[in-house]
Formats: structure tokens, sequence, C-alpha cells
């Protein structure tokens, strides 16, 4: 394969959906790649969802002015997009006189950032805005911009519209060498696929720094901060009103209650640094940690109410800041790399960002006169009221067959994800939310490969969890249906 391309973005996270669907906009023929199996499988899958209020930094920080511009696109986003999205808003809670003048730097850095109704709060008022806060909080912060949105279906529905707006996206695609001839980049997967583009964009997450070196261009290094956090049932008394943030340390912007926009909720994360670009793993002590944190913002959080566990890795590099710059070793490429926190609320802001660098850098941008940046809206049962149920079911009778029963999941959305392109378990979860609810899959794993097989063609044991290795059943004739590597 050797397919001719104006422009290349390397990594599908949410970071590089949004510029491929930005650029999609242009009159370009533009492609994005993908080293695992579906988009938002790496960094972007084990986001914390919060849309930040531009608090936490100062405005010199780029990532501080990419946050707070990130930050106001997202209700045009929401209704392009459809993704689940709610500006609940972000009290920061104090406990004591030394936490309170952190909360009032915090306050200055809002102010100074233009964040719209930010308040200092004594302890009546921030017990008003959220009841379930421990009493013994003295005061904090209202942020009321800040919200919460279900990150993978973000990063869905921006690659969606830019597929059809006419990029093309490659999955299974690791680069590993990037070599100039003439006019193009001849840009090669670990499986012998062969791409060639004039330009380049190094939005590849926790492996920008691999992919850096792979092109001769810029050494530096990418480290892992990892936070492991705990998933509540959706019937937990802990959900709260708005996202509750401690006041920060200096490496963390510490361990919160997260109200998920589709009704569980969140506690953690922890941050610490690992060697390991793949160590998902959790452990008791952070559990420990997690949850006497938690209880000290909101004391009815319980350990009784988890359903799951997870693990986040976060791309940090050295200074802190966004490293968004065009390379000054090779030409017409753009490093974006160093995108942790507030990384998804920045997204849309970046991809502003990195076009405005392509024009300065002498990429022709001209907009294309057909482009639509709305996607078709797929239904969902349990948003629906009864009378729009009724109609669905008459339109497409596989509404009425519900695969997840925590959730609410009709067969006609699993069926929807699928025709997206997502056929792997993860893919089909992160896109109808599917086996996240109480039983985490126990009563509908089945059912859903079932239907994958069905409409793929693809037989029970090739069918994975997140592609790779990850079969769910065992491929020895003769053997029941085992889990592997789940």
């Amino acid at each position: 394969m050797s397919v001719k391309y104006d422009v290349m973005v390397i990594g599908a996270g949410v970071t590089g959906a949004a510029i491929a669907r930005k650029l999609s906009s242009y009159n370009l023929k533009t492609v994005i790649v993908e080293k695992e199996c579906d988009i938002s499988f790496g960094v972007s899958k084990a986001n914390s969802g919060i849309i930040h209020g531009g608090f936490h930094h100062d405005s010199s920080t780029l990532k501080s002015r990419l946050e707070v511009k990130g930050n106001l696109l997202f209700d045009q986003l929401k209704e392009e997009l459809h993704f689940p999205f709610s500006r609940c808003g972000i009290v920061v809670a104090a406990f004591n006189n030394d936490e309170m003048r952190s909360v009032e730097k915090l306050y200055e850095n809002g102010v100074s950032n233009k964040a719209i109704g930010i308040e200092l709060c004594n302890h009546e008022r921030l017990l008003s805005l959220e009841p379930k806060l421990n009493p013994d909080v003295i005061g904090g912060l209202y942020v009321p911009g800040g919200g919460i949105i279900e990150p993978y279906r973000f990063v869905f529905s921006l690659m969606e519209s830019a597929k059809k707006n006419g990029c093309e996206l490659y999955t299974d695609f690791k680069v590993i060498r990037g070599v100039q001839k003439d006019d193009y980049y001849e840009i090669s997967s670990d499986d012998g696929r062969m791409i060639k583009s004039k330009w380049v964009i190094n939005a590849a997450g926790l492996f920008c720094d691999e992919v850096s070196k792979a092109f001769r261009a810029e050494q530096y290094e990418i480290k892992a901060r990892k936070g492991e956090e705990f998933l509540l049932d959706r019937n937990a008394t802990a959900y709260t009103s708005k996202v509750v943030f401690p006041a920060p340390s200096e490496k963390s912007k510490g361990m919160l209650v997260i109200p998920t926009v589709e009704g569980t909720t969140m506690v953690g994360p922890t941050a610490d640094m690992v060697d390991d670009k793949e160590d998902c793993s959790t452990s008791k002590e952070n559990f420990l940690k997690i949850f006497s944190s938690a209880r000290r913002l909101v004391p009815v959080v319980s350990e009784r109410d988890i359903i799951t566990s997870f693990t986040g890795l976060r791309p940090s590099i050295e200074g802190e800041d966004f490293y968004i710059s065009p390379s000054e070793k090779i030409p017409r490429f753009i490093q974006v790399a160093g995108i942790q926190s507030p990384g998804l609320t920045a997204s849309p802001a970046i991809a502003d960002y990195v076009k405005d660098l392509l024009k300065k850098q002498g990429l022709q941008l001209i907009e294309k006169s057909d482009y639509d940046p709305n996607i078709e809206k797929v239904p969902r049962f349990r948003n629906s009221s009864h009378e729009e149920i009724d109609n669905l079911i008459k339109e497409n009778p596989a509404y009425g067959e519900i695969i997840c029963r925590c959730e609410s999941i009709s067969e006609a959305e699993v069926i929807a994800a699928i025709r997206q392109g997502h056929t792997t378990l993860d893919g089909i979860k992160f896109y109808t939310r599917a086996m996240m609810g109480r039983c985490q899959g126990g009563f509908c794993t089945y059912k859903i490969m079932k239907i994958i097989s069905r409409e793929t063609g693809i037989p029970m044991d090739e069918i994975t969890k997140r592609g790779g290795s990850s079969w769910l059943v065992n491929k020895k004739v003769g053997d029941y249906p085992v889990g592997t590597e789940i």
C-alpha cells in the first residue's frame, strides 16, 4: 500500500480526532492513523471526563489558554455531534486556612483567565451549592463553567464527523519509521504498510517521543503519570450535582468525586509516575488512599457501591506544559505532545491552534463549500420517552430488544456501533455504554458477541475485547467459552 495524502495525523485519541475533524473542513486529502484496533483506545479511553473551568493554571501557560478557549466551544460541539455533555459546574473544597489560601490562588488564576462566573465561597455558600460536601468545609471555589462529558463518545463523534467530510482512518497502524523523499514523507507501519504524506502531525499521546524519534525529529521523553480510579453504581448516594475537587497539591489536582454525565460516580485519580507506558494495574494501597480522600470530600462515598476500577495513563513531558510546535529539525512536521489534563477540555482549541500553525508554515487551507459539521443523531433507548420508544420500535423493531439491562441499551444501538466500524467489545462498550453497568457485561456480553458475529461474519472465536489476542472464546475445539485477557 502506498497512498499519497496532504496531511497525516498520527494518533486517534481526542487530540488527533479533533485535529482531523478541523482539517476535514478544508480541501485537503487527510488521513489519521492509530496503532490500536479502534480509536480512543489509548489515553482517551480512561479519561475522567471533566471539562475544566480555566482556574488550575495561570495565563502564562499554553495549556491554560487553550483550556479556556476549548471550554467555550463545547456547547456548539454538542449540538453538532450529539455526545453527552453537561455544564454541571465545579466546586473546590478547602478544610483549613492553608487550603483556603491555595483556593484563593486558583481564584486569581480563574480571574486572570476570564473564567466565567468564578466565585470564592464561604462555608454556607459552598454547602448550598453541593449539600453532600463534608460539613467541615470552611470555604472554597465555585466554577459554573466546568462540566462533565463522556470522553470516548466525544472522540467517536469527532472521528465520525471527520470521516463524513473525507478524512480517512487506518487502525492497527503502528508507525515505526518516517523517511523524507522529495516532497513527501514515507510513513511505515510495523505490518509493512506504507503511506505517503506531505505533512505529518504527531499526536501519538504516550508515544509522541517514539514517533518523533522514528522521524529523526526532536528528542524528548514522555513519561507516564498513572491514575487509578473507581466507578460507583448509578444508584450510589455519593452522586453529587457538581464535580468536587480538593485543594490541589504541587503535583496533582488531587483525588476527586466526579458525577459522570451518564449517572455513575467516579472517585480518583491517583497521580504516580511509572516507567511502563502499558501499566494499567490497580493496587489495594491506592484503593484505600482514594476512598479516604473521597470521603473527606463527600462522607457518603462507600466501597460497597464499586462496580469496577480502571487506570488511566497521562503523557507527562518536562515542563508540564503542552508542547505544540513545528519541528525545528525536519520540515512539515508538527509536534503535539505532552497533552495531559486539561487536554480533553483544550482539544477543540488545540485543533484550531494546529490549523493556524500549518497555515503559518505554508500549508494552503481552502475551506470546503460542502463541509457539514453535523452528524446523524443515534436515538438512545434510555433517553427516550415512552412515546418516542413506541415510534422507534415501529420504525426499527431492534429498538424493542434490550441487550444491556443495566444501561438500557437496545440491539439497534449495538448495530449502529458496528456499522460505524466498532467490532470489538470495548468498541461497542464505549460507543453505546453496554457492559458499563452494575453487572459489567455479565448478562449481555454473549448477546453482543452474537450480534457482532451476525452483522460482520466474524466467527465467535475471533471476536476480541480490545483487538490483538484479547479473545473471549477459547479457539480449541471442544473447550467451553472462557475469558482470556479480559
